[in-house]
Order: C-alpha cells, then sequence, then structure tokens
C-alpha cells in the first residue's frame, strides 16, 4: 500500500515550513526511522523520518526549497515495494556501448608493406604518386635506391628530383615557393590564440543565495527588535581571578564526577538567576500598554549553527545546581551542532546569554531576544594590569555587557544589575552557597 508523507506540526502557531533538504530521491528504498528530509521553520530545522520499509516517491512541488503548509502531503512510501536486489536492469532501448576499437597493426599494412616497391627503373609501382612515377620514368630511377622522405617512408616529388642528375636545387624550389604561402595562414590562426591572462579578475564573481526560513526569521526579530524596544548598553568588568582558580582545584574532580569539563557558563547563568530576582524587571517584558513580569528563569543561551545564531532556553534555570546548568549548556550544544534544536528548545525563555568571547570578541554590543527585555554579553578573558590595593598587578578581566530596553528597564536597574553579577562572579564561594 501508498502511504502519504506529510508535513508534521512542528510548533504552536507554525503554519507552514520550507523543505531544506531531502537525504533520500525518488525511486530509493528507505527503512523504517530513517531521516527522509528536513524541514526549516521562523524557529528550528525538525527531521522527518519513515514510518515504515517501503519506496520513496517525492511529489511535484515539495522538491528541496518548497514552502509547504503544515499537514500537506510531500511524499508517497509504497510499503508493498521491495529493495533491489542487484544493479538495476538497462532501460528499453539503451544504446551498447561501442566495441574497443582494434590496434591499427591488425587493421593497416606496415609501412614497409606500403611503401616497398620492385627492384628496377621506370617500372610502374602503385605505391608512387602520378607525379612521381613521371620523374621516375623519365630519369630511369630505381626509387628503391631513394630514402622517402613522405608518409610512412614513401617517396615524395622532391626526394626523386634530388635525386636526378642536374635537378639537385629544383627540390628545394617548391619547398622555398610554398614558404610565403605560410605567413597568411599564421595570420589567420592567430586570432584564435588564448592569451595568457596575468591574474584572474574578480569583478563578476559572484552568487544569488535565497534565505533560509530561520535566517529570514533571525533577520526579522532582530529588526523588530530595533525598531520597537528603546536599546540602551551599559559595561562592566569582571576580575577572573577567583573563578579561575576555582576552575583549576576542581576541574578534574568535576570532569571525573560529570563527564564534562567545567566552564564558565554555569557560574554566569546562577549569576544572572541571582541578580533577576534582585532586580525583576530585567526578567519581564512589554505587552500592549502592560509589563509582564515572570516568577521562574528560562535562560537563552546563544549558539552558533549552521543555520545562523539560535538562542534555546535552559528551562527553569533557578532549580539547577551548578553541574546541572553545565550538563544542560552541552546537550543545546549538541544539538545546536546536529541541527536538533526544537521549538520547544527555543520557547519560553525570559533572559538571554551570549559569548562573543569564545570567537574572540573582546568587547560588543548585543541585541535583545524579543520579547525579551535584556541580554548578557561576555568576552574574551585577558590579562590587563589592574590597581589592587595601591599595587598594580596583571589579572584575567572579562568586559561584559548589558543591551536592555529602556520603556521598562531604568538605567539605575541596569548598572545595579550588572554590578550584582560582577559580585556574584568575582565571589564564587558566595555564589554556590546563594547569599
Amino acid at each position: 500500500m501508498k502511504q502519504e508523507i506529510k508535513v508534521p506540526a512542528v510548533g504552536e502557531s507554525i503554519t507552514e515550513a520550507t523543505i531544506g533538504s531531502w537525504t533520500k530521491k525518488s525511486g530509493d528504498f528507505v527503512k523504517r526511522n530513517e531521516v527522509l528530509m528536513l524541514l526549516e521553520t521562523d524557529k528550528a530545522s525538525v527531521e522527518v523520518v519513515a514510518e515504515n520499509d517501503g519506496v520513496l516517491t517525492i511529489l511535484p512541488g515539495s522538491e528541496a526549497g518548497a514552502t509547504v503548509l503544515i499537514g500537506a502531503t510531500v511524499a508517497t512510501l509504497d510499503t508493498d515495494a521491495k529493495a533491489s536486489a542487484g544493479a538495476p536492469a538497462p532501460a528499453a532501448g539503451a544504446v551498447p556501448p561501442p566495441p574497443p576499437a582494434q590496434p591499427a597493426a591488425q587493421t593497416s599494412a606496415s609501412p614497409a608493406q606500403m611503401s616497398s616497391a620492385p627492384a628496377g627503373s621506370g617500372g610502374s609501382n602503385p605505391n608512387l604518386s602520378p607525379a612521381v612515377q613521371r620523374i621516375v620514368t623519365e630519369n630511369q630511377i630505381d626509387p628503391s635506391q631513394v630514402a622517402g622522405t613522405g608518409k610512412d617512408g614513401r617517396l615524395t616529388k622532391g626526394d626523386v628530383l634530388a635525386a636526378t642528375p642536374g635537378t639537385a636545387g629544383k627540390a628545394a624550389a617548391p619547398t622555398a615557393a610554398a614558404a610565403p604561402s605560410a605567413a597568411p595562414a599564421a595570420k589567420a590562426a592567430a586570432p584564435t590564440v588564448v592569451p595568457v591572462a596575468t591574474g584572474p579578475s574578480k569583478q563578476g564573481d559572484k552568487k544569488l543565495v535565497p534565505m533560509t526560513t530561520i535566517r529570514k526569521r533571525i533577520a526579522e526579530k532582530l529588526k523588530e527588535a530595533q525598531n520597537t524596544a528603546a536599546l540602551l548598553t551599559t559595561f562592566n568588568e569582571i576580575d577572573m581571578t577567583k573563578v579561575m582558580e576555582l576552575r583549576a582545584k576542581y576541574k578534574d574532580k568535576f570532569k571525573e564526577k560529570f563527564g564534562l569539563n567545567l566552564g564558565f557558563n554555569g557560574f554566569f547563568v546562577k549569576a544572572s538567576v541571582e541578580a533577576l530576582k534582585a532586580f525583576p524587571a530585567v526578567n519581564a517584558w512589554i505587552v500592549g500598554t502592560d509589563i509582564e513580569y515572570h516568577n521562574y528563569y528560562n535562560i537563552g543561551i546563544a549558539v552558533s549553527t549552521e543555520k545562523g545564531l539560535m538562542v534555546p532556553n535552559i528551562k527553569d534555570a533557578d532549580t539547577l545546581s551548578l553541574a546541572g546548568v553545565e550538563v544542560a549548556v552541552r546537550d543545546l550544544a549538541a544539538k545546536g551542532r546536529d541541527g536538533k534544536i526544537s521549538p520547544n528548545d527555543l520557547g519560553g525563555g525570559t533572559f538571554s546569554i551570549t559569548n562573543g568571547g569564545v570567537f574572540g570578541s573582546l568587547l560588543s554590543t548585543p541585541i535583545v531576544n524579543a520579547p525579551q527585555s535584556a541580554i548578557l554579553g561576555l568576552h574574551k578573558i585577558q590579562d590587563r594590569p589592574m590597581a589592587i590595593n595601591g599595587k598594580v598587578e596583571i589579572r584575567p578581566m572579562m568586559y561584559v555587557a548589558l543591551t536592555y530596553d529602556h520603556r521598562i528597564v531604568d538605567g539605575k536597574e541596569a548598572v545595579s544589575f550588572l554590578v550584582k553579577i560582577k559580585e556574584l562572579v568575582e565571589d564564587p564561594e558566595r555564589l554556590l552557597l546563594e547569599i
């Protein structure tokens, strides 16, 4: 029987999707749970798998790049068909390949056979041209005594003229006379010679590639945030000395127990949760003329993927330990690399963190992830000279930035929020004790 393959529902309020790619083609035999295609929505990429074994047929209008409605049939699966047991038979009417060419030695006479002539003077030789035969006959020349310079050793008119007494200079005449005619031929061929360029021109080297659905949505959301919110960024710097000492002290035991490296994400997520509790406006957003406050803390972590920047969320981050946060960040990053971030991962965030420092950024002004009201930007840790108790010391420092919507968050709250994070990260024992 033929089973319809339909576009699945991939999230609330999503009515259409784009077929990013087919991993199988029409006529392929697929097995149950094999991935058939990758759907792209304005929020995430979703894999569609085969529910049974069978032969796939992709319907017209469902090629890669096509936009399809949720619930639309894009292909069929013939579950009664079986996999091909061997190589496909030649198509009807196919022309068989030509037989291999025979060696020249088997189909033609050798040069010696073609140029050999009976001994004697004046005898007719079928291998001599009429002009050469005439000269040979008139001058009583034995052709077997003259070396031929023509193709396959044949005698030319020049060869026999050179062997004729009193005509030695005449043989060169035709050749010399023919020389002037070579010049016009060379001139005629000149335009076909391709000149060697000194270097390839890149002026016209361009291509037009349509935006993916996800990229379009990213562009829309970022532009919407800039056009709607009153964005402002405040900066501070954090001394990472104590956090780095703590990591160095416990990193081996941490990895042994939890199976992953102890990073900085856990410290900043935990610090953000405590700062959001102290300044609830940063964890809220505007709905019409109202402010919607949230008593939960879903922290978005910006993840760079091949399809663009995505911000999946750590749900209820306030209930997780530092190790639990690190595990959640690892899992979200793996989903991003594998293209398996789901709409559920992306929805419901109340605050976001982006780390440009992993790419070497020293300072930046991130854009809020609408409708959220703020985003924390982390940057590269760099040794810098700092004044510590009246002395200059080299410390590992990180610039941090908070971009916020000034319609709901006042400057005092934004600066205080960032100072709170600075204090907690610079004193990690206090952070872990939640005091």
